[in-house]
């Protein structure tokens, strides 16, 4: 089993910054992927960013060039930068987790951009 913990959301105004973290119960370091998702109000969940066990990261065109995701083998957490955010990146956004052929998601962290 695997518990992931989000945190970082908040108020933000647009072309402001957050940083997202996500702590993860046991060690990361075998974990095939980790990522961010996230839900807005009356849509779907959808992927954000995803690094793998190698590093190698994939990006949501609407967050490329603004978004960066990180992974601390040491600390057992996933990070997201945000930068330049818009009113539309506001969502509920959730960390993912692959490891032993499951899915683990964390309860969900609430980021609102508005001025």
């Amino acid at each position: 089993q695997v518990q992931l913990v989000e945190s970082g959301g908040g108020l933000v105004q647009p072309g402001g910054a957050l940083r997202l973290s996500c702590s993860a119960s046991r060690s990361i370091g075998s974990f095939r992927m980790m990522g961010w998702h996230r839900q807005a109000p009356g849509k779907e969940r959808e992927l954000v960013a995803t690094i793998g066990i190698t590093g190698t990261t994939n990006y949501a065109d609407s967050v490329k060039g603004r978004f960066a995701i990180s992974r601390d083998n040491a600390q057992n957490s996933v990070y997201l930068q945000m930068n330049n955010v818009k009113p539309e990146d506001s969502a509920v956004y959730y960390c993912r987790a692959d490891y032993d052929f499951r899915q683990y998601w964390g309860q969900g962290t609430q980021v609102t951009v508005s001025s």
